[in-house]
């Protein structure tokens, strides 16, 4: 059997969840059957089991396109390009949005059963609108044709599943199931302070953690406007880059400014920094904190879990799948409006809240201690990539017969 695997992000050009998930389960296909990536960018290897080829358009759209839809014409002629090489995979398995045309068009063209993986959905990300403008509606269309057209649907989280039972004409039978992974050797405690030392963190003061990209979606704003509310003693770095919008990055830069100017130690790392760097940051929290107010899975949490770090994290979506309240961290709930964009009905009150769970577990070194020893078991008990990958191999040969 061989798999073929569309893909906006994959190594080194990975910037969210979902190019880690890519890289890591393509790594544990390849191990089990002959894996094929084709990819956004660059990228140009190939070994006994896998290959892999970036799709780079430098000069498919015009300057003349208005600027917000530049980067969907150009994903589209990238999906279109993913075409153009005759495809032999037995599957072709979709992920995120941006791949998603070229998985509709494999399956017209070349007759593959089509698999897609949902690490979020665009109609539960309506501030896209604000990047995008009209894009939004393409790219939501294209999202909807290819999952009601898709021989399976695979959801990373049973909340994201009940979503998409709520937002597709999605068959139950073709719905699955599948959790990201965590690959616990390499995401691991380590003593390597280097990362620290470059951008100005005190290895020898205690740290609460934020790694993420500047969206909405990771509520990263409501954790800048939590830290008035944060007790003294501590500091709180923000690793956190490649803003959605100028709009939001000015934003951020403001929300920022104003803390440092009423708490030392606020470090703002506005690099999208390395896995080892990143590796390095979780090993010497004390605290992660992650404000997510949209999140099909949260595979940060996981990261931070396995490399011994406690936990505090909104109750949103998959994230209450990973934590396990007064185990592995806590879970701050948030009343959220009903509809899209899902943002607090209280934002001050969610910052507060978010605040007072950082509070309580940096002053109590014992249960932060607990809760870093069991989200570490977690971690290593239940988000194999190993398994993992014999599950999708399971569904390829369930779902292509």
């Amino acid at each position: 059997m061989k798999s073929l695997l569309l893909t906006n992000e994959f190594p080194p050009h990975v910037y969210g969840g979902a190019g880690v998930h890519v890289e890591y389960l393509t790594r544990e296909l390849s191990k089990l059957i002959e894996t094929e990536v084709r990819c956004f960018g660059d990228q140009d290897s190939k070994d006994e089991h896998t290959s892999v080829k970036g799709h780079d358009l430098q000069n498919f759209v015009s300057d003349a396109c208005p600027k917000n839809l530049q980067g969907l014409m150009k994903t589209l002629g990238q999906c279109l390009s993913f075409n153009m090489d005759p495809i032999d995979a037995d599957v072709v398995h979709c992920h995120t949005w941006y791949s998603h045309f070229g998985g509709i068009l494999a399956k017209i063209l070349y007759g593959k059963p089509l698999f897609v993986t949902v690490h979020s959905l665009e109609p539960l990300r309506p501030w896209k609108r604000e990047q995008l403008g009209g894009g939004y509606d393409m790219s939501s269309w294209v999202e909807k044709t290819a999952m009601e057209m898709a021989d399976c649907v695979i959801a990373v989280s049973e909340e994201t599943a009940e979503d998409v039972r709520g937002l597709f004409d999605v068959k139950e039978e073709n719905l699955k199931v599948v959790y990201n992974g965590i690959d616990t050797d390499q995401y691991s405690k380590t003593s390597d302070k280097q990362t620290l030392l470059d951008y100005g963190v005190d290895p020898d003061q205690p740290v609460v953690l934020f790694v993420g990209r500047i969206t909405r979606q990771k509520g990263i704003i409501h954790l800048v406007n939590a830290i008035k509310h944060m007790d003294p003693g501590f500091q709180v770095v923000l690793c956190a880059g490649a803003p959605d919008t100028p709009e939001i990055a000015d934003e951020m830069h403001d929300a920022v400014n104003e803390v440092q100017k009423e708490r030392d130690g606020v470090i703002w790392i506005d690099d999208m920094i390395t896995k080892e760097g990143a590796i390095e940051l979780y090993s010497h929290a004390e605290v992660f904190c992650c404000p997510s107010i949209y999140e099909p899975f949260g595979i940060i949490n996981l990261e931070a879990m396995s490399c011994e770090t406690a936990v505090v994290a909104s109750a949103v979506g998959g994230i209450k799948e990973v934590v396990v309240p007064e185990e592995t961290g806590l879970l701050i709930p948030v009343e959220q409006l009903h509809e899209a964009p899902y943002e607090p009905v209280n934002p001050e009150q969610f910052s507060k809240d978010l605040a007072a769970g950082v509070n309580r577990l940096m002053a109590d070194e014992d249960l932060r201690n607990t809760m870093a020893s069991n989200g570490r078991k977690r971690a290593q008990d239940k988000f194999s990539w190993t398994a993992i990958a014999e599950q999708i191999v399971d569904l390829y040969k369930e779902y292509s017969k």
